[in-house]
């Protein structure tokens, strides 16, 4: 399971207070059971004065596994304690696939 092995490799490299790993494939026009758009919502104290692009490239060397082999997207939402408070514990929705739809 991707979601789990994601969620695990995650929680071992930046021991996050907060973590959401959100299987969103079944939203884009994949086939049934793919696992390769995923969400994810970290809060971590190791994100304290990195900025967001520094924290995406940190994500994708820690999943470049994943991303070799199947994941297509990762929708990064990634905070520190106090932004995460910031937000009162919301986090933006995925916008809708462009390629939305059935598969024929």
């Amino acid at each position: 399971m991707i979601r789990e092995q994601i969620e695990a490799k995650l929680r071992a490299a930046f021991e996050p207070v907060h973590l959401e790993v959100v299987d969103e494939s079944y939203r884009h026009n994949v086939p049934a059971g793919s696992e390769s758009h995923f969400k994810v919502i970290m809060v971590s104290d190791r994100f304290v004065g990195e900025r967001f692009l520094t924290r995406h490239r940190a994500i994708y060397g820690v999943l470049s596994e994943e991303l070799s082999d199947g994941v297509h997207a990762l929708a990064l939402h990634t905070y520190t304690l106090k932004e995460w408070e910031g937000l009162q514990d919301t986090v933006p929705a995925s916008p809708p696939c462009r390629g939305a739809g059935t598969l024929a």
